[in-house]
């Protein structure tokens, strides 16, 4: 089983929707890690994390049968767990507002593949990627680890594709400054 496998998530998430608790089980070993892994990122404490997996499982196994089928079904889970995370954070008044720029990036200013590829230091990268803001953490996590596209990262986060894109100039700019110049 594979999570990119967009056929068999569809497929499972039918099956939740008819109540079939196996289609859950299997459903969950296919996105627990990536959905963990994006709200841990996020989160910051492995028990908040698991605590808000498990509300994610849960959302996923009651809404099941409102998946429309307009995105991958994994964009979906993560759009779930955004907001779990959003709410967890707003209970602890953690989360911190952050204006938008309405500047366009210039595409060519950093090569972000590039500066990571020089980088060579993983520890340092972490603690870059760590130091950048909420918004900008969670767009780099989905473009870079999760492999998603500007509008599914926008679906997700509920904002225009242009914000995307500049969340992702400002994160770059940012992990070019901490990492230095290569």
């Amino acid at each position: 089983m594979d999570v990119t496998d967009n056929t068999l998530l569809t497929t499972l998430l039918e099956r939740m929707a008819r109540g079939e608790v196996p289609a859950l089980e299997a459903f969950y070993k296919l996105v627990h890690t990536p959905v963990y892994a994006f709200v841990l990122k996020r989160m910051r404490n492995a028990a908040d994390a698991a605590e808000v997996l498990n509300e994610v499982m849960l959302e996923a196994w009651r809404s099941a049968g409102k998946f429309e089928g307009r995105s991958r079904a994994l964009t979906w889970v993560i759009g779930i767990a955004h907001h779990k995370v959003i709410d967890h954070l707003r209970k602890r008044r953690d989360h911190l507002n952050e204006e938008v720029s309405v500047e366009m990036p210039d595409p060519n200013a950093v090569d972000m593949s590039a500066v990571l590829a020089n980088a060579g230091d993983a520890e340092l990268v972490r603690r870059c990627i760590e130091r950048l803001s909420d918004d900008h953490r969670m767009v780099v996590h989905l473009a870079f680890y999760e492999e998603l596209s500007y509008s599914e990262i926008a679906e997700i986060a509920e904002s225009p594709v242009g914000t995307i894109k500049t969340r992702m100039f400002h994160a770059k700019q940012s992990l070019k400054r901490c990492l230095g110049s290569l």
